[in-house]
């Protein structure tokens, strides 16, 4: 059988299905030149190095939509087809993004402490806090799920604006300047992918221009928001609140974010159901044993769509 090289964690289910066509190496014990298929996830991706060690790839499997973490276009180079698993996620994180939203505006973490602490029987009723119907809501990348979060909003009257690297064939306002669609939004969600070209483009002035009553939603990549610049809009009320399910060095969460009231922060589990895991799961595994049978996959990134 092949050699399977794994990065990352991967389920039982995967296991038993890949261990029944391939032999799965880990690595700190693989032979380079034997190595022809990688399953690895968005966040672990690659190293360019490795890859670089590996003669005989022929296909980087992805857990998880992002592919940031592997140089695709040095893959597609050297005719690696790397694959990941878009499509099978898209309602999930979109509903993420509307959690992280509703527990922003309705203040969800403070008034569960207030009630647990008593406060309540005490001190009477908590604060109010703010409807999310009738509001201005600014997605950055109108991608399947950005468009998936858009179509989630619409029960709540919401107008819907976007920003992206091309103008889509949609119905919603389009924004060639990120800081433009700040400043005309209530709400902020990025859902863009990461990588060199999306690095820290919600900065300082994009934070500043959505404002003081302004709220930041990141599904996307933590390396898409200034982290240091968030940290200081929400200190000094520049910018209201954040709901954040990605940070810049995850695991690791600056402790500065993690003591502000005005956030709330989830430990990157956009897509983090049972069904849905179970679902990219079982095409991170069908991208490899298709390639084994007929040379072809199922779900290859853009920059390997050719091959």
């Amino acid at each position: 059988m092949p050699d399977l090289l794994q990065i990352g964690g991967i389920t039982e289910e995967m296991r038993t299905r890949l261990a029944a066509a391939f032999t799965i190496r880990q690595l700190d014990d693989f032979e380079p030149e034997k190595i022809t298929h990688v399953v690895t996830n968005g966040h672990a991706g690659i190293d360019p190095d490795l890859m670089a060690r590996l003669p005989n790839l022929k296909v980087i499997s992805g857990y998880g939509v992002g592919y940031d973490a592997v140089d695709a276009d040095e893959a597609a180079r050297r005719g690696i087809i790397v694959t990941h698993t878009p499509n099978v996620l898209n309602e999930e994180v979109a509903t993420t993004a509307i959690l992280l939203l509703l527990a922003c505006y309705r203040e969800v973490l403070r008034d569960d402490a207030y009630v647990r602490s008593g406060a309540w029987e005490t001190g009477g009723n908590a604060a109010l806090t703010r409807s999310v119907d009738n509001q201005t809501v600014g997605i950055v990348g109108l991608g399947r799920i950005g468009q998936a979060i858009a179509e989630k909003l619409a029960p709540w009257n919401t107008k819907v604006l976007y920003h992206a690297r091309n103008r889509k064939d949609v119905a919603y306002r389009y924004y060639e300047n990120l800081t433009e669609m700040a400043h005309d939004s209530d709400v902020l969600i990025c859902i863009t992918p990461g990588g060199p070209g999306t690095h820290q483009i919600v900065n300082a002035e994009v934070m500043e221009a959505l404002g003081s009553k302004g709220t930041l939603i990141n599904v996307s990549r933590g390396s898409v928001v200034d982290e240091q610049a968030l940290i200081e809009a929400l200190e000094t009320g520049k910018l209201g609140w954040a709901g954040l399910d990605v940070f810049e060095n995850e695991p690791q969460v600056p402790e500065a974010l993690r003591a502000l009231p005005n956030t709330v922060l989830l430990p990157h589990v956009g897509s983090a159901t049972v069904e849905t895991r179970s679902a990219m799961g079982a095409l991170t595994v069908d991208n490899l044993l298709q390639h084994l049978k007929d040379g072809t996959v199922i779900s290859a990134v853009p920059e390997c769509a050719h091959l």
